[in-house]
């Protein structure tokens, strides 16, 4: 078949030792779920048939996005794919149970199913039920990779209940890997020491705006074998769009940080590249990190995101950029 119809970001690649393997670049399927504001299902279906057609092969979803939304509609997607359901792998995460309550528009960020509310439990017994949920509501009959999600406030819990839950899947082969998913380094970097995990997948620590995660998580991850997903490319919105109310990290962006994604940005241009497409290209660049996860609620965003992954970057941008960070950092 010819290169165009193989692009780079659609090469298949090993997720750490795991026989797992990724697209480089995955569609992460939160806005899916109605983040921040409520997605249609015909533009649903529409941003997952881009997704497909571009040649993304690598899906991430979670219980969370909408209350089970995203896994839903993910779920309905590919199994209309029928035997090129194969063709691609899938992620779920576990950690957060669904119950029936009643929840605003909103809630947790997302414009999801409002009749679900969600509750913690990292427990082995959580574990299956999350897992066992998740395949319902999507139709599947099995994730690829399950990830343990957000256990921030949870270390013990997870480390002794969901992790020996999903390694006993693993071995059983209900799963074919499996990982942690978290927006910091520090706990990360503990699970991969002090675990047999497959990989993991970190947000926003690892962009232009932020490389903590290249101190500790990433040698470790390299030295132990363990792949390394990398989200949050765009720091929740000001990488992507340096608008006067951009975000990062969830939050309004402060002055210092608008300042630095101004220079980043002033940097591209005199490249010619725009500032989101160094933004996406960035992680890739670290021997550690397997693929990248975007996320999209439209098959525009998709087309943006697609030229963005094809963009040329000269070595001397990349240069530019590392010495307008280490100018930051005062080395």
């Amino acid at each position: 078949m010819s290169t165009a119809a193989h692009p780079w970001y659609a090469e298949r690649v090993p997720l750490g030792r795991s026989r797992v393997t990724v697209s480089r670049i995955g569609l992460g399927t939160a806005p899916l779920g109605g983040l921040y504001s409520a997605v249609g299902g015909r533009d649903a279906t529409g941003t997952l048939e881009a997704a497909w057609a571009a040649g993304i092969r690598y899906f991430d979803t979670a219980p969370h996005y909408g209350a089970g939304l995203a896994e839903r509609r993910l779920g309905a997607f590919l199994t209309g794919l029928g035997t090129a359901r194969a063709e691609c792998t899938v992620s779920t995460k576990v950690g957060r149970l669904l119950v029936p309550g009643e929840s605003a528009p909103g809630d947790e960020a997302f414009h999801g199913d409002p009749d679900l509310v969600r509750i913690r439990d990292y427990s082995a017994d959580g574990v299956y039920r999350s897992l066992a949920e998740s395949l319902e509501r999507s139709g599947l009959d099995a994730f690829d990779i399950v990830l343990i999600h957000d256990p921030d406030d949870h270390w013990k819990e997870a480390l002794t209940g969901a992790y020996p839950a999903l390694a006993r899947l693993r071995a059983e082969g209900a799963v074919r890997a499996i990982g942690v998913g978290m927006n910091q380094t520090a706990m990360l970097t503990r699970f991969v020491t002090e675990t047999d995990l497959d990989c993991v997948l970190v947000a926003g620590r690892y962009s232009l705006l932020d490389r903590s995660a290249a101190e500790e998580l990433l040698p470790a991850c390299a030295e132990r074998k363990v792949g390394v997903l990398v989200g949050g490319v765009f720091n929740s919105g000001i990488l992507a769009n340096l608008a006067p109310d951009a975000t990062f990290d969830y939050t309004p962006a402060s002055e210092a940080v608008r300042r630095h994604a101004l220079a980043l940005g002033e940097r591209c241009a005199a490249h010619g590249v725009a500032l989101a497409a160094a933004a996406l290209r960035f992680p890739l660049r670290h021997p550690a990190v397997t693929g990248v996860v975007v996320g999209a609620r439209s098959s525009q965003e998709i087309t943006v995101n697609v030229a963005h992954a094809g963009a040329t970057i000269p070595e001397e941008l990349w240069a530019d950029l590392d010495a307008l960070d280490g100018e930051r950092d005062g080395s």
